[in-house]
Parts: structure tokens; C-alpha cells; sequence
């Protein structure tokens, strides 16, 4: 892995990948994606390598939440603020009845691409391309829809960067912040839960933390929500630039980072 590059996966085989009829058009998006800023800092990077590192060794816990696949018909700041609500409860209860920190990782913010178990899709007698995800292709079975438009990239870049912005102030403008705990019921959550959930937040707007011997987990007047975000892609052009996207703007050590 010491000789890992972003090039080096585009010799080895690999299933799930569009076929773009126009080379031309696929090269100009990605020439322009690769002067756009990186979704992902280097230093947010070596951060999560080092709270993994503290999963590994027991001494925290891994905490990954997210949708299957994130489209473009449902982006909405409603929808990003209730999935960052279901993780930061689902943190919050994890904390307190583990007694130790909570490394929470959200698949959002560029989980676009699906997986298929087949390339084609059919219906009575029409066969077509699967439908791969809305930064590849369309959902409607029709033959226009099916086709990979990689112009779908820059849509997908615009909202994976949109969505991150808002979960950044989020988590760092006060919505995440212990004394909140009671803005983040989800209205699915039935009666008995609510009660229990209610307990912990009475205990933590009491007592201010969570503690375990000398070791404080929650504190109020401490950052706490700190959120990672991962997602699986199957464009390895895409991805190519992504990441020449964060070496470029990692003056500090030009390390390469597979984000």
C-alpha cells in the first residue's frame, strides 16, 4: 500500500462500471472536476485514520449510518438534517451505554453509484442498461435515460459538496451540541423508545457529561460531534480525480490519500 497511487486500479479488473459513448465529453469532465477543491481535506483524513486506529484497539466504537444509494430527486436539507438526526441519536445512546467514544462515519455526500447483479434490465420483451446509480444513468426505462451521461458527474460533485457544507454547520454551528439532544427525535421512534431515549437526555442536560471512572466521554462545553463521511464508487475515473483533488490541495505533506 506504501506504493499506492491513484493510477494503479485502473489496470485491474473491475465490475459495475459505465461505458461512456463519448470519450470526448468523459475527458472534459473530468479536466474540469480535477481543478475544482476537494470534497474531503487531507487533514480530515488523517483524522479519521487516527480514530480508526482507536476502534481497532478497543478504544472507541465505529458508528456507520447512511442511505443504500443517494439521488438526486430527494436532496433536500430536510432530508441531510434527519439522517445526521438518526446518527447523532444513534451516537448518543451508543456512547452512553458503551462508555466510550463513538467514531461516527455517515454514507452520504457522494453515495450515488449501485451495484447491479446484472448489466442489462428487462421488461416484457425491451432490454436495457441497468440503471447505475443518478451519477451514471437514469431510473426511467426508457433508452435515452440508460445511457451513461458523465455530465451527471458534475451534478453529483454540486450536491456531494452542498450536502457536506450543510452537515459541516450542522455539526459545528450548535445543532449538534449536547444541549440539543432534544431537537433530534425522529418522529418514527415509538413511545416506549422516546421514554428511554428521554432518560439519557435528562442525565447528560444534568450532569452536564458522560462519565466512566476518570474518563469523561461527553462533555458539554467539549466538541463532540465530529462527522466522517464514506461512500462506495464505482466510477474509477471519478474517483481518479477526487483524489488527485485532495493531493493538490494537501500543501503540508503531499501525501496521497485513497478518500
Amino acid at each position: 500500500m506504501k506504493k499506492w497511487n491513484p493510477n494503479n486500479w485502473i489496470n485491474f479488473p473491475a465490475k459495475h462500471l459505465p461505458t461512456y459513448e463519448d470519450k470526448k465529453e468523459l475527458d472534459m469532465v473530468l479536466s474540469k472536476l480535477k481543478k475544482y477543491p476537494p470534497l474531503v481535506f487531507a487533514g480530515e483524513t488523517r483524522s479519521l485514520k487516527k480514530s480508526l486506529a482507536d476502534v481497532v484497539d478497543g478504544k472507541a466504537f465505529l458508528l456507520q449510518g447512511g442511505d443504500c444509494a443517494e439521488s438526486f430527486a430527494e436532496f433536500h436539507p430536510d432530508n441531510i438534517r434527519d439522517t445526521l438526526k438518526a446518527i447523532l441519536q444513534m451516537s448518543l445512546v451508543l456512547t452512553y451505554s458503551a462508555s466510550m467514544p463513538v467514531v461516527k462515519v455517515g454514507r452520504i455526500a457522494g453515495q450515488f453509484s449501485k451495484p447491479r447483479s446484472s448489466p442489462i434490465e428487462k421488461k416484457g420483451d425491451k432490454e436495457l442498461p441497468s440503471y447505475l446509480g443518478d451519477n451514471i444513468n437514469g431510473t426511467e426505462f426508457t433508452d435515452s435515460a440508460r445511457i451513461p451521461d458523465p455530465k451527471r458527474l458534475f451534478r453529483a460533485y454540486s450536491q456531494s459538496a452542498s450536502t457536506l457544507n450543510l452537515i459541516r454547520a450542522f455539526s459545528q454551528g450548535g445543532f449538534a451540541d449536547l444541549r440539543q439532544v432534544h431537537l433530534w427525535n425522529l418522529g418514527f421512534i415509538n413511545e416506549n423508545t422516546k421514554g428511554k431515549y428521554k432518560d439519557i437526555e435528562d442525565k447528560i442536560r444534568h450532569i452536564g457529561y458522560i462519565e466512566d471512572g476518570n474518563d469523561c466521554y461527553m462533555d458539554l462545553d467539549k466538541p463532540w460531534f465530529i462527522h466522517y463521511i464514506d461512500y462506495k464508487e464505482f466510477i474509477k475515473c471519478y474517483i481518479n480525480k477526487i483524489c488527485y483533488l485532495n493531493i493538490k490541495f494537501n500543501i503540508l505533506s503531499k501525501k496521497i490519500y485513497n478518500i
